[in-house]
């Protein structure tokens, strides 16, 4: 608490505007986007490699919150106060940090993976900058965003050689996709099976088990578009500038459709069922990695035309 005394005592309008902007780059929906960004136009590998980081590192960020159930800055110090428009942003237990680990995931990732200096820069300071925004908006502690950060950074040189490395292979991926599954399954049991304490938080165990029921869905949706792509697809990330364009905004727009569409949809059938998450999720992953790339060498054919 010392440290966030420290940065609550200099915080100002200008200084809140700006962290509370850059907290934003750890969302879960700016992962969604540059993830599937870089997967349908640059590289294949880097954007599955990015995906596997995130999302195993948010299975292990989930579980821990709920083994550990560490109440936020706010809760444990009532006098402490924190920046509030960050506080929707900050549901759940505190220990370790969400938006740090995707960002420490996602970010390092890109910069591991880029070749031009400034945007490996750019990519390390906005994974520096969003830890120290969790800290300094007051809604995480060093030790939450330190843990968030160090798993992170193990992720990504465990996961590097067999999914971005130079000797990466089909079945390498194959075996991370299928790891990330099993990690998956094991949250959701044991969120589900497991006795938790009568006076734990009804709200962030809620949170917990919609968290894995979400990632067991995007997992089984990435294992299974690999296995699509790999067997039919087999799609091309290369493609003229209107073909590159044509791509992210339809796609963007199928994808985030896909996300709150099916969720009324599903609820309006299943009304509140937990498992309508890990399908909806599966659904959402599945198409934008499997089925919407099966229209890209149409596209390219279409961006020719219109460039001849």
């Amino acid at each position: 608490m010392p440290f966030l005394r420290m940065l609550e005592g200099i915080r100002n309008p200008v200084l809140d505007a700006f962290f509370g902007a850059i907290t934003y780059f750890g969302d879960e929906t700016l992962f969604l986007v540059l993830g599937l960004i870089i997967f349908w136009c640059i590289d294949k590998r880097a954007g599955r490699y990015l995906v596997t980081v995130g999302m195993i590192g948010t299975v292990i960020n989930q579980f821990l919150k709920l083994v550990f159930r560490i109440p936020r800055p706010w809760v444990v110090d009532e006098s402490f106060t924190i920046v509030e428009s960050a506080r929707a942003g900050a549901g759940g237990y505190s220990f370790p940090s969400g938006h740090t680990q995707t960002a420490v995931g996602v970010y390092g990732a890109f910069a591991l993976w880029v070749k031009k200096r400034w945007l490996r820069i750019a990519a390390i300071a906005v994974a520096v900058l969003v830890p120290f925004s969790r800290m300094y908006l007051g809604v995480h502690t060093p030790l939450d965003v330190g843990v968030a950060a160090v798993t992170s950074v193990v992720l990504l040189l465990v996961l590097y050689a067999p999914m971005a490395g130079a000797h990466a292979t089909a079945k390498s991926t194959r075996i991370s996709f299928l790891v990330t599954l099993i990690l998956a399954i094991g949250y959701t049991l044991y969120v589900t099976l497991w006795k938790f304490p009568a006076d734990i938080d009804p709200h962030n165990l809620q949170e917990g088990v919609k968290n894995a029921w979400l990632l067991l869905g995007a997992s089984a949706g990435m294992w299974a578009a690999f296995e699509w792509d790999e067997r039919h697809v087999h799609f091309e990330t290369k493609g003229t500038f209107l073909g590159q364009v044509l791509k992210v905004v339809i796609g963007l727009a199928l994808v985030l459709g896909l996300r709150m569409g099916l969720k009324a949809v599903l609820q309006a059938v299943f009304h509140e069922a937990a498992f309508t998450d890990a399908l909806r999720y599966f659904v959402m992953v599945f198409v934008a990695a499997g089925v919407w790339p099966m229209v890209f060498s149409r596209i390219a054919r279409a961006g020719s035309k219109q460039t001849a």
